[in-house]
Parts: structure tokens; sequence; C-alpha cells
């Protein structure tokens, strides 16, 4: 079974000045949820030719950018405002809590305005996400 991607795009962009735990954790965290968000990302488990069973993994590329904490902010505010993309936004706040429970304490005390965003995971069509991120460079 083949799910049609054509036309889509996948882009993680983290902020650039964060060590390397921090960027790999921000990377990740706004990837996991982009593939709960959306499930057809993933492919079927696949088998070996021994029989193994494989775990599905991602039909389509997803690029890891880098820009700076501003032009992320940007990315997000205007990702979404557009309804055919998926936005995944990872903070700051949500990257300093323990647990879920502070989390979900500390954002209901933080408007919106006051986030800095560590990362932003974008799925949608090509266009839009090649306006939005099309120039910026890979992490390295």
């Amino acid at each position: 079974m083949t799910i049609d991607l054509t036309g889509s795009k996948c882009v993680v962009v983290v902020r650039e000045d964060l060590p390397t735990g921090l960027t790999v954790n921000a990377a990740a965290v706004a990837t996991l949820t982009l593939g709960q968000r959306v499930p057809e990302l993933v492919g079927p488990d696949v088998k070996d030719a021994d029989g193994t069973v494989h775990a599905g993994i991602v039909l389509i590329p997803v690029p890891i950018l880098k820009a700076p904490a501003e032009r992320i902010a940007e990315i997000v505010a205007e990702a979404g405002r557009d309804a055919e993309l998926t936005v995944v936004g990872f903070s700051d706040l949500a990257q300093s809590c323990r647990t879920y429970d502070e989390y979900i304490e500390r954002m209901g005390a933080t408007p919106s305005a006051d986030l800095t965003y560590t990362s932003v995971g974008i799925f949608g069509p090509k266009k839009q996400l090649n306006r939005l991120t099309g120039s910026l460079p890979l992490v390295r």
C-alpha cells in the first residue's frame, strides 16, 4: 500500500542558537507530534527477506532547518494563518518543563506573545512550505 503525498512537504525548523542536545530534542518533539497529527506521513510496516517486521518510516524527507528565534516566531504566526498547513510549535517554556502537568499549568499562565519557539514542524503543500522556509539552511 502506497499513500500519495505528491505535492506535499514536511519540514522542521529549529532555533539556530541552541546547544546540540536541545536542538535534537526540539527537532524530535516537533517531528513526533507532526507524525501524530499527520499519520499518513508514516508508511506501513515492512518485512525484510527473513520475514522480520520493521516499523514503517516516513514516506517523504523531513529536512531539519535552522533559523533565529524571531524568524521561527514569524513562521509559526504565518503558517498558523494557512488552513492547509499543519503546524506544531515547540517553545522554550515547554522544553523547560519536567512534567506534562507542569507544562499545562505554565502554558495556562503564559500569553502567546511571551512564548519563544525552539522549533516548529510544518506539513502541507510544497508551495506554501517553500515560501516560508525555502531560504533557510540545513542544520549541520
